[in-house]
């Protein structure tokens, strides 16, 4: 997610406006404390609503925990991890390696 300054919008409003085009939140902040998110209108954020589009995409950019984004999007996390499985969205993003060490600790201690 790219981050503008209130400063920066006139300068970089271009830039704004591509991320938006690509789909892509971006944070307005003010004196560095966020001021508000700029969230991309798409037909998703139309047939999911605001919240739950705003939750899936801070989720999938790493913003938001799987929790955090479920109680965004007014969801249980069951739910919510259901509803990104269904769209097609991992829901747990391990590096390769990572997985390897991890399945390797499990295997061992079994």
């Amino acid at each position: 997610m790219q981050t503008f300054s209130i400063r920066e919008l006139r300068e970089r409003s271009g830039e704004l406006s591509r991320e938006a085009e690509a789909g892509h939140l971006a944070l307005v902040t003010r004196h560095g404390e966020p001021l508000f998110v700029s969230v991309p209108f798409t037909e998703e954020l139309l047939q999911m609503g605001v919240h739950v589009a705003l939750a899936v995409d801070l989720f999938k950019s790493g913003g938001l925990t799987s929790a955090r984004a479920a109680k965004l999007a007014r969801m249980s996390l069951p739910q919510f991890l259901a509803y990104l499985s269904d769209q097609g969205i991992p829901v747990v993003d391990y590096d390769p390696a990572e997985l390897e060490h991890e399945l390797a600790a499990f295997d061992a201690g079994t």
